[in-house]
């Protein structure tokens, strides 16, 4: 994969990975939500707790769930990769997060495997696939 297609359309698809890490740190699950298509598909095969989900509001539904267990996250996200075909593109996107887990800070990489569509002008994500590259637990205070 490379950086291929419009550069409005590479910059917009840009901006919403970074919506999306914007909207994961203040856990605002409107904006969070409007990052997703109407009938999107979401899995993580390296958390089993969490199943694939299709549906904008399904996805919603988990990740509100979800969230509970990762108080004070930090998440950032950047894209490796951008491949625009018309108003479809697959993208590659890299993760940092870091959060509290009990008496534990966690620090995650990983990288998602993504899939956007163009609706009413405005890219979203059709699908995402993401994978845990590398996990780091910290006692607090070291």
């Amino acid at each position: 994969m490379s950086y291929t297609g419009p550069v409005e359309d590479r910059l917009a698809i840009r901006e919403l990975i970074e919506a999306y890490a914007d909207a994961v740190t203040r856990r605002d699950a409107d904006d969070w939500g409007a990052c997703w298509a109407q009938d999107a598909k979401w899995e993580m095969p390296d958390y089993p707790e969490f199943p694939p989900q299709e549906g904008r509001d399904n996805i919603v539904a988990l990740w509100k769930s979800a969230m509970e267990q990762y108080p004070g996250i930090m998440f950032q996200a950047w894209p490796g990769a951008i491949e625009i075909d018309g108003d479809h593109a697959k993208v590659r996107s890299w993760t940092a997060e870091v959060y509290d887990q009990g008496d534990n800070t966690v620090r995650d990489r990983g990288a998602y495997d993504d899939e956007c569509v163009k609706v009413d002008g405005r890219w979203v994500f059709s699908r995402r696939s993401f994978r845990n590259i590398h996990k780091q637990i910290q006692p607090k205070g070291c």
